[in-house]
């Protein structure tokens, strides 16, 4: 399929009450900033009545901590292992004990690679790993952030598994992972990191809990996502977005391009659309 341009879309054939969108690479400009007119487009959509939900790979603390004024709000977690609506938990989803110890053996064990673990829990993120290089990379995402002697010995579910690699997280999958990924969901969320989660757990189970929760429908849905951990929640909204810059395999599954995130694409269309 090939993706139509944003600019072909009527704003008057949308009905659009539930806006999903990733962080990284899609929201958030490379340098890491809120694009220009983030906070116009949120009065904008508080005045619609359109709910606008978070959905990433990072911490729930973290995007609670970006986002202050959704307290209480919705929000989708950790890859979609942690759900939030109405600032109730709705879903969560946790990696065994035995999944926990194989990955950090993996990890501690791996030669020729500059990797780090970080146990993702339900009240916080763990790591061993604690040279300042990693440390400051890891607290981009992770907004409560401990360091441990043995993260096989944290006493809080892992919702997730992420390693952080400072020059490539596909080679990480493909070289240490295989074995791994035959029982497990391993996806690469980004240019560094690599999640391990449950198998079927994702984004887009996330974002279907919450339009059961709000009695929305993918065609009241708007989607924007770039990386491979999007492409499950691309097909959740009939209103579906790939930012320019999104992996081929995501700009395959959605029914539309938009701007990419430096050109401040969700702004743009988002506005085209809830402006009429």
């Amino acid at each position: 399929m090939t993706a139509a341009s944003w600019t072909t879309i009527d704003p008057a054939a949308t009905d659009i009450q539930l806006v999903v969108c990733d962080m990284d690479g899609t929201l958030l400009t490379t340098a890491g900033h809120f694009p220009e007119g983030f906070d116009e487009l949120r009065e904008l959509v508080r005045a619609r009545g359109v709910t606008f939900v978070p959905a990433s790979g990072r911490q729930l603390a973290t995007l609670e901590h970006m986002f202050p004024g959704l307290e209480g709000g919705s929000f989708v977690a950790e890859n979609g292992s942690i759900v939030v609506h109405n600032g109730e938990v709705i879903s969560t989803t946790s990696v065994d004990r035995d999944t926990v110890t194989r990955v950090v053996a993996t990890v501690r064990e791996a030669e020729g690679f500059d990797i780090g673990l970080v146990y993702c829990g339900v009240n916080g993120a763990y790591v061993e790993r604690t040279d300042d290089a990693f440390l400051a990379e890891a607290s981009k995402y992770y907004a409560k952030l401990d360091v441990v002697d043995d993260l096989t010995h944290v006493d809080d579910p892992a919702l997730k598994l992420a390693i952080f690699d400072f020059t490539s997280s596909q080679a990480v999958a493909d070289a240490l992972l295989g074995d791994l990924a035959k029982s497990l969901q391993v996806v690469v969320s980004s240019a560094n990191w690599v999640d391990i989660m449950v198998p079927g757990v994702h984004k887009g189970l996330g974002v279907r809990a919450l339009q059961e929760a709000l009695s929305v429908t993918a065609a009241q849905t708007a989607v924007f996502g770039d990386y491979l951990n999007d492409f499950d929640m691309i097909s959740t909204g009939d209103w579906s977005f790939a930012m320019a810059n999104a992996h081929p395999d995501v700009l395959a599954e959605a029914n539309y391009v938009a701007p990419s995130n430096d050109e401040f694409g969700v702004v743009r269309v988002l506005t085209y659309l809830l402006s009429s």
